[in-house]
């Protein structure tokens, strides 16, 4: 098989990149560009387009952006727009829009203004008045989805944290709440926290709980590893490589396993500790149904068993 791109390929790129070209480009537009995760051919020919036409782009970091934008040949000049200086940076965009600008607003990696830095500056255009165009494009929660075989078209709902809290109390109580709801949970991890996470989703969800580990994505050891929580700390142990990069990860959704007997939620522990961490922010109506959802248990008896830890906490 030919490995090298053929005249006819680079003949249909640049017709493509034409048309793309001669698309409608607004100014005094904010747009909201979608960056590479780590694959420098993940920058699309939109994306592209529009970091070349801005005026000027904002980036949460202006050196890694320069490296970006170096490698495409763009040359449009950069401004920082990060999570300290988000507040100026929105006010300075906002006047260059007020002129008439194209402004393109970037983060270090994927897309802005979701767990990056950018949701002020959008917000703030938009309440000015500016049209706002999200450029989509590479996303390491898509990605990391698309490689575990999380969800489905049948199921296709997920839940996407962000960061964990750094503290290990904080992250107890924060892993109990999100694991609790009925559908796959993803959350992003740095590597030095990675074991420390890894222990307190064993002890939250149990051993038998699925995790899916997404690492590098996009890059040349890119990793995505689907392993019961009960084996997580040997998995990571095997490869002392597996501890390095940046991490999506998948707590899949709880099997759901049909109970009639009705003494069945005395009898595991675990469904005191899921009413437990859903009390802290639902009623107790809303704890047993989605407890019930998740365990199989029937509800009457879920609403019974929560009221009674409610009263005990009370």
């Amino acid at each position: 098989m030919n490995q090298d791109v053929s005249p006819v390929a680079g003949d249909a790129w640049r017709r493509v990149a034409e048309r793309v070209a001669a698309q409608h480009w607004p100014e005094a537009t904010l747009y909201v560009v979608a960056t590479p995760i780590g694959n420098l051919g993940d920058l699309g020919l939109r994306a592209w387009q529009a970091l070349a036409r801005a005026d000027v782009i904002a980036a949460e970091d202006t050196r890694a952006s320069r490296t970006l934008l170096d490698a495409w040949g763009i040359s449009t000049p950069l401004m920082a727009a990060h999570r300290h200086n988000e507040a100026a940076a929105a006010q300075a965009i906002c006047e260059r829009l007020a002129q008439g600008q194209r402004v393109a607003l970037v983060s270090d990696a994927g897309a802005p203004a979701v767990s990056d830095p950018g949701a002020r500056v959008v917000r703030a255009a938009r309440e000015a008045g500016y049209n706002v165009v999200p450029i989509p494009g590479p996303s390491a929660v898509i990605a990391a989805l698309m490689g575990s075989g999380a969800t489905s078209d049948e199921n296709p709902a997920y839940a996407f944290a962000g960061f964990a809290p750094p503290k290990a109390t904080a992250r107890q109580r924060w892993l109990r709440s999100w694991c609790a709801l009925p559908a796959p949970v993803l959350m992003f991890e740095s590597p030095h926290r990675l074991a420390a996470t890894l222990a307190d989703l064993l002890e939250v969800c149990g051993p038998s709980r699925r995790l899916t580990v997404a690492r590098e994505l996009t890059k040349r050891f890119e990793e995505i590893a689907t392993v019961p929580l009960g084996e997580a700390a040997e998995w990571l142990a095997a490869d002392s490589h597996r501890g390095q990069g940046e991490f999506v990860l998948i707590v899949h959704e709880a099997v759901v396993t049909a109970v009639d007997d009705e003494e069945a939620a005395d009898m595991d522990p675990q469904t005191d500790t899921l009413l437990d961490a859903l009390l802290e922010s639902l009623s107790v109506r809303d704890a047993a149904r989605v407890a019930a959802r998740v365990t199989g248990l029937p509800r009457d008896k879920l609403y019974n068993r929560a009221l009674a830890r409610k009263e005990q906490q009370a």
